[in-house]
């Protein structure tokens, strides 16, 4: 097996002109009258970007793979016996009426990092493999691709018995030619893989303001969402006396108030959000009966996010206690709290230092497919800048020049930690953790 040396591997560079031209082409698969994006999971658009995918992957002479779950690949193998497999991409499914470079980039520059690596004949000893994710953006159930290929979700997530009703996602899996009964078949042995990497724009205003080229994501929030329905009793608004009314809306406007309040007071970074009342019978003249809010917490601590969820909890049944109401918080989604591997860490910030780019650490506040898939394999993240910060939005931009820079650290990136498996950078192998060894790489900060 013959494979160039290390110095040229880390010299390969991108085709920033290819990359634009699949740029361009890609955006106009789903593109609205109004400039946004509309390529939601499964639908004709996205079927037809994930078509034009498999045909990008045939024209540069991979191998185009599929899985149970509808994840879409291009694999450059390895000659290597029993090689492992370093996944890197994200997504290409939209929010609706979203923008053009949420998912779309790490997954333009997952194909081109393998179309450089085969251009240059690396033979390396993992397999690489570009991944699109299946409903990345949450159609139908978030994430549902990253999920299923790292053995998230249990076989009957979709049945009739589970908790959602999913029979339309059931419906647009099979006119995508999926089989609904089949997509926990994706799950990946561990053993089988050899990492994960995601290029993905900030969605945020940090590395612009920071005048930074490169986010070192070290780790991504976990979030809990629940609906909580305070119940009440109705009763004539003008007839019934104010200090004997059991007004549900009174127990959850109490409650959003308490809980703004406790997340700043006692848990720092972290989020609360509601982003929704309904109020029933919501009536003028009637005393509202019923209260249900959508909630979210966010941490990126797996420790106080525990905590906030069991907040949430304790602090509606004290608000409902005070105003004689009932209350039932149900749960919707637990998404963890992830920590990024230290060993996919120091390759990206090794890699930044080779290509002169500054760089700085931060956390993500969105979810982002490494969140499930670092509790299989080493993961990790590289960020590079939003205009603005605007994310899910027709005016969701990021300057090119920033595009090709991370799609380069991209690339490097894998070299890099496709080399760990050959011993061929300085390297620790203890229980399976793969670290930098720093002392015989020169380019660590």
């Amino acid at each position: 097996m013959h494979t160039p040396s290390l110095d040229r591997l880390l010299q390969l560079r991108i085709n920033a002109e290819r990359l634009y031209a699949d740029f361009l082409e890609i955006q106009a698969i789903g593109l609205a009258d109004d400039g946004s994006l509309d390529r939601v999971a499964l639908s004709p658009q996205d079927v037809a970007a994930r078509q034009w995918f498999a045909s990008r992957i045939e024209e540069a002479g991979l191998l185009v793979r599929d899985d149970d779950a509808g994840n879409m690949s291009g694999v450059l193998p390895s000659r290597a016996r029993r090689a492992r497999t370093l996944l890197v991409g994200s997504h290409l499914d939209s929010v609706a009426n979203g923008g053009h470079y949420d998912g779309v980039i790490g997954v333009l520059a997952a194909l081109e990092c393998l179309r450089a690596l085969k251009e240059a004949r690396a033979d390396l000893p993992v397999n690489v493999e570009a991944i699109d994710f299946t409903d990345d953006e949450g159609t139908f159930m978030g994430m549902f691709g990253c999920r299923a290929l790292a053995g998230a979700l249990p076989p009957d997530a979709l049945s009739d018995s589970s908790t959602a009703d999913y029979g339309a996602f059931r419906a647009a899996m099979i006119r995508a030619g999926m089989q609904p009964s089949e997509y926990y078949k994706a799950k990946r042995a561990p053993a089988d893989l050899a990492g994960y990497i995601e290029l993905h724009i900030e969605q945020g205003p940090r590395l612009e303001r920071g005048s930074k080229q490169i986010g070192v994501v070290l780790g991504i929030v976990g979030r809990t969402n629940y609906e909580i329905t305070f119940h009440g009793e109705a009763g004539h608004s003008g007839t019934t006396d104010m200090y004997r009314r059991r007004d549900a809306l009174r127990g959850a406007a109490q409650f959003i108030m308490r809980m703004h309040e406790l997340v700043r007071e006692r848990f720092g970074d972290g989020i609360f959000n509601c982003g929704n009342i309904l109020v029933y019978p919501g009536n003028f003249n009637v005393i509202p009966s019923r209260a249900t809010l959508a909630v979210e917490v966010r941490h990126i601590d797996a420790d106080l996010l525990n905590s906030m969820e069991t907040a949430v909890i304790s602090t509606a049944r004290e608000c409902a206690a005070t105003f004689r109401l009932d209350v039932i918080p149900r749960l919707i989604v637990r998404f963890p709290a992830a920590t990024m591997h230290p060993s996919v860490i120091s390759a990206i910030k090794d890699s930044c230092e080779h290509l002169c780019f500054s760089h700085t650490d931060l956390y993500s506040y969105s979810g982002h497919s490494p969140q499930f898939l670092s509790a299989v394999t080493p993961s990790g993240m590289i960020f590079i800048p939003s205009i603005g910060g605007i994310s899910h939005h027709r005016d969701e931009r990021t300057d090119w020049n920033d595009v090709v820079n991370g799609a380069n650290v991209l690339l490097n990136t894998l070299v890099r930690l496709a080399l760990l498996h050959e011993g061929r950078v300085g390297v620790s192998r203890r229980a399976g953790d793969l670290r930098t060894d720093h002392s015989a790489n020169r380019h660590s900060p």
